[in-house]
């Protein structure tokens, strides 16, 4: 790798950067990571938006940002600060602009930080195909220029901060045709704005590459981070994963993309962008955000020491890590397959029925079973349960004497998990082979050459069915483990799949599910993964949904439909829940087909090239409905818009009935 995307991948450290001040709150520096949400309501309502802004406050929110789409919408900022004022609220507020000069003109007199897409900002959106010659570029950038300048001279005389957020949805024409739609694009966006602003002496920027698919999202970031790092610039950043959607779904999605960027040390502000009231974003925001929010002169101590391998991943690209092809009970694991779903079980008389439900399920079955054995009884339990569940895949993690492995019969253990400083490795391949089982090597990310003695008899011995997982410590957690853990293999030839397991399986609540995601979407995001296990066996059927959850929303295993759907804002032209909802009800059935639900059209289009089929806010009470970037019916009247998107779905062949209940 050319390019530096953080200090070390292998440990916790969090980027340096500047602190700017938006009002009495700083970003970057060593302030803590900002929690920050949009409004939903009407900017000219302005009671409604004072009273939401305060509501944001009291749950603890930092930084309160407001839609102004218009000129009229910006002026009325001046009297929703000055009643927030009045009321005793000194939040910071940011003005929302996308396409209006005019409006971030009007805004900056009011708040403390303007936010300007550099998609969309004095462009108009028109996807036109045609390339662009170096001179027909340089005019398009002095008139960008000449539009943007005056906010940054305004901003500086004001000392109002600026942030410069770039979306995947909403790159200009310009950027698509010499760039196309990549992180590349969304980097050189942003960067062409950030010269404007350090061309008139103006830092108070901060930064954002906002998508909706995380790994995008998370490519954008860390190539800005690198981009930035070698020109010597050190502007922070906002972190968010636009048009999350709403509830496990969105949270999870919000998880891959902001959790494995802070897991980076990248990431200064914060916010989630759910389609629910903006209230409800703050608490994820806080839990995201709460492993990272460590005194500056503490940080040091999180260093990992050198590691000496080199990573073969590329963190600006996605690749799946290739490896070589094993089986589980004729499952196959790693190569090209996909990724498989192993849920642990509670070894008790409920096991066999368990599993028996657990692994019918058509698009989203339990593959593997975990059993957690640690004595001779355990074993002739777990021999006689499998037997009443003879279609399920079963895996003995062995905790004590390897000797009760006698017991195991063929057909009835499908995969061994162990402490390769527990077991001879002829002695154990010997058992394996004779059980027609799989081996699981179980290493500690600062002993893994305990593994080797393992992998070079498998190799020997022509063994295929070998598969490896890390076991996370107090000092090498989840992701950094699995990275030391692949740099190893891979520099010492060993193309064996890798089983992910969490750092505190069974653990409850919004912070545990939050983790999850974040340590498995991130892996998963990198390429890193060929199975994964979640919970501990006292919930399996909700180890499972939030398993399938979080390789969708890493986009590693599609089970169902996927929705792409904007936060509310005051730009919105319809009720986003209420139609979101209303459009799940009808389509939830539609495994694999993308459906994108955007309020206006500041980034609905561009989000449809990330999406089969779209529901936009065209006008009030109209919806322009779209497939992919085009848009194929303008205006239809809301009342029939719901309607016409599932025909447009059965003329384009991607409609099928609901299956009756």
């Amino acid at each position: 790798m050319s390019l530096k995307y953080c200090p070390d991948p292998f440990g916790y450290q969090r980027r340096k950067t500047r602190e700017v001040m938006v009002g009495a709150v700083g970003i970057g520096g060593d302030n803590p990571i900002r929690l920050q949400s949009m409004t939903t309501s009407d900017t000219q309502d302005t009671e409604a938006t004072v009273r939401e802004t305060l509501d944001l406050v009291e749950v603890g929110c930092e930084i309160v940002r407001i839609t102004a789409p218009t000129v009229a919408d910006a002026e009325n900022l001046k009297n929703i600060r000055d009643e927030l004022r009045r009321r005793g609220c000194r939040v910071p507020l940011v003005a929302d602009i996308h396409f209006l000069p005019k409006a971030a003109m009007t805004a900056v007199e009011f708040v403390e930080k303007v936010r300007v897409n550099p998609g969309n900002y004095a462009d108009k959106k028109k996807f036109a195909v045609r390339e662009y010659t170096d001179d027909q570029y340089e005019d398009e950038l002095c008139r960008i220029e000449e539009a943007f300048t005056p906010l940054v001279r305004r901003c500086k005389e004001l000392e109002r901060a600026l942030r410069i957020g770039t979306n995947h949805g909403s790159l200009s024409d310009r950027i698509l045709n010499r760039y196309g739609d990549t992180p590349l694009g969304m980097v050189e966006s942003a960067l062409e704005f950030v010269r404007i602003c350090r061309a008139n002496d103006f830092h108070a920027i901060v930064l954002s590459m906002k998508a909706s698919n995380p790994k995008v999202m998370i490519q954008a970031y860390r190539l800005l981070a690198a981009r930035l790092d070698e020109q010597g610039w050190d502007y922070p950043f906002h972190l968010g994963v636009t048009e999350a959607g709403d509830g496990e779904d969105g949270r999870i999605k919000s998880a891959v993309g902001i959790g494995a960027l802070l897991e980076d040390g990248i990431g200064d502000t914060i916010r989630v962008s759910l389609t629910e009231d903006s209230v409800h974003e703050i608490p994820v925001c806080r839990d995201l955000a709460k492993p990272y929010q460590i005194p500056a002169n503490l940080r040091c101590t999180l260093v990992q020491a050198p590691f000496p391998f080199l990573e073969k991943r590329d963190p600006y690209a996605y690749t799946r890590r290739k490896t070589t092809d094993a089986s589980i009970g004729g499952l196959p694991v790693g190569g090209n397959a996909v990724l498989r779903v192993e849920i642990p079980l509670r070894l008790d008389s409920r096991v066999a029925e368990t599993a028996k439900a657990l692994a019918a399920r058509p698009d989203a079955p339990a593959e593997v079973f975990r059993l957690l054995l640690g004595t001779e009884a355990e074993a002739r339990q777990a021999v006689s349960l499998a037997a009443a569940a003879p279609d399920a895949r079963f895996c003995w993690e062995i905790s004590g004497d390897f000797g009760f492995l006698r017991v195991a019969e063929k057909g009835r253990v499908h995969k061994i998990a162990f402490d390769p400083r527990r077991a001879a490795p002829d002695a154990l391949l010997d058992r394996a082979t004779a059980l027609d089982c799989a081996l699981e090597i179980m290493v500690f990310p600062d002993r893994l050459d305990d593994a080797r003695p393992f992998l070079d008899a498998a190799a020997k011995r022509g063994f295929r069915d070998l598969i490896i997982s890390a076991r996370p410590t107090d000092t090498i957690l989840v992701i950094s483990a699995y990275r030391r853990l692949a740099a190893w293999l891979d520099h010492h030839g060993f193309a064996v799949p890798l089983h992910l397991r969490e750092s505190a399986p069974g653990a409850v609540g919004l912070g545990a599910m939050l983790d999850a995601a974040k340590e498995f979407g991130a892996l998963l995001c990198d390429g890193l993964g060929d199975s994964i296990q979640i919970g501990d066996g006292a919930d399996p059927a909700a180890a499972l949904k939030l398993a399938y959850n979080i390789l969708q929303a890493a986009g590693s295993r599609i089970t169902k439909t996927e929705y792409v759907s904007c936060p509310s804002c005051g730009r919105t032209l319809f009720n986003l829940q209420t139609v979101t909802e209303r459009i799940k009800v009808r389509t939830s059935h539609l495994k694999g087909v993308k459906l994108a639900v955007m309020g206006c059209i500041v980034n609905g289009p561009g989000e449809m090239a990330d999406a089969d089929f779209g529901y936009v806010g065209g006008a009030p009470g109209k919806i322009n409905l779209y497939v992919g970037k085009e848009c194929v019916q303008y205006h239809v009247p809301e009342a029939e818009a719901v309607d016409r998107l599932i025909d447009l779905m059965k003329s384009r062949g991607k409609w099928q009935e609901p299956a009756s209940v």
